[in-house]
């Protein structure tokens, strides 16, 4: 093999042999639970059942852990560099492409020889079995040459990462490009290249540099802009607020004109906003709306807004097209509080008075309790 082709060689992703012995011994240990829970009775084997009972009921054939078929629709799935099968896996579950990461992750160490993920993004479909989701991924037809997909709410370094690791231009790069948002036509008004980059699935040509891909980014967002009416002075507030819709409004596309209606009533009234994503975004932690009560103290954080009136500094994240819509055609309402009560469906409710709000903090609450005693990690 020539040094050009060893250059140009694809990267990839092995199953690691440490992952193999995680996952043999986590069979040991359902097989000792099986064993324990024969040996227990009353209230014991009801908490073993709560705690292992799906992995006991799969174990012994009652249910299964995987879709049957090709599946349905399409999902854009992106790998990139770094990721191994069982990370794979898990991005395969989260997007419901496959019922359970653990039904692609055993599959994957049933394959005689081990599976190789190269870095890009794939047209997959929705509940595959993860026999036709291996198939599909190891399949070059549905590999979409230097094609990345940016999720709504991402922050726009991370996007950036996410961009550099698919076509193979060094994420420092486009941080120094990002460095300078004014080359690329962004407002003065902006702090940062932040929200200014539209989520989107792009596809770009060989030869793409850091500076290209992002121009094509931010262009992308000024014609989303001018798509919802948003004049060019208007932007700064449109996205910071669009931006904080987007993060906390989480999955429930419904729910984010509401979400909007709250933060307008508080600027309104003369409230502060309190959103814990801006609090966490301006702390530097971009994938987690959790906050402590010194970080929501830090009136030094020009991102927060516990301790400072008004919207955040700039965007926290990068919108789209149902957030910005919601900035520029909020819900009527009286609203002024929100707070999501299942983690898991994004169920959300919305109050008037504290007095309603202090009710459904305490609903969250509840729901955290049971959540962490099932072992769940949302609350963490």
């Amino acid at each position: 093999m020539t040094d050009l082709e060893t250059r140009r060689g694809r990267r990839e992703h092995a199953l690691s042999e440490e992952d193999r012995r995680s996952r043999k011994r986590g069979r040991i240990v359902i097989s000792s639970v099986l064993i324990v829970m024969l040996l227990l009775v009353g209230g014991g084997a009801v908490y073993m059942w709560n705690v292992f009972g799906d992995r006991i009921s799969v174990a012994l054939g009652w249910t299964t852990n995987d879709y049957e078929g090709e599946g349905h629709g399409e999902v854009l799935l992106t790998i990139t560099d770094g990721q191994i099968g069982s990370d794979v896996a898990a991005s395969l579950a989260a997007a419901d492409v496959v019922k359970t990461s653990e039904a692609f992750y055993d599959l994957l160490l049933q394959q005689d020889e081990e599976v190789h993920f190269q870095v890009g993004t794939y047209r997959l479909k929705q509940q595959m079995s993860a026999k036709a989701a291996l198939a599909a991924l190891t399949d070059e037809a549905n590999r979409m040459e230097l094609t990345v997909t940016i999720p709504e709410g991402t922050a726009a370094l991370d996007a950036l990462e996410l961009t550099a690791g698919v076509v193979d231009i060094p994420f420092e790069e486009f941080q120094a490009a990002a460095a300078n948002p004014a080359a690329f036509g962004i407002p003065e008004q902006f702090p940062s290249i932040e929200g200014f980059l539209f989520p989107a699935t792009y596809t770009f040509e060989p030869g793409a540099t850091a500076e290209s891909i992002i121009q094509t980014m931010v262009d992308r967002m000024w014609q989303a802009l001018a798509e919802h009416g948003v004049a060019d002075e208007d932007a700064w507030q449109v996205l910071t607020l669009a931006a904080m819709v987007q993060r906390e409004a989480g999955s429930r596309l419904e729910d984010f004109p509401k979400v909007a209606r709250v933060f307008l009533n508080r600027i309104d009234s003369g409230m502060l906003l309190q959103s814990d994503a801006t609090v966490s975004y301006g702390t530097g932690n971009t994938h987690t709306v959790w906050t402590t009560p010194e970080e929501r103290a830090d009136k030094s954080n020009i991102y927060n807004t516990y301790a400072n009136p008004g919207l955040p500094a700039g965007p926290i994240g990068l919108p789209g097209d149902t957030a910005i819509e919601a900035a520029t055609n909020p819900a009527d309402g009286p609203w002024l509080y929100f707070m999501p009560i299942d983690l898991s469906s994004g169920e959300t409710e919305f109050a008037e008075t504290i007095e309603e709000h202090d009710r459904n903090v305490q609903k969250l609450a509840d729901w955290c309790t049971t959540h962490r005693a099932e072992g769940g990690k949302y609350c963490d």
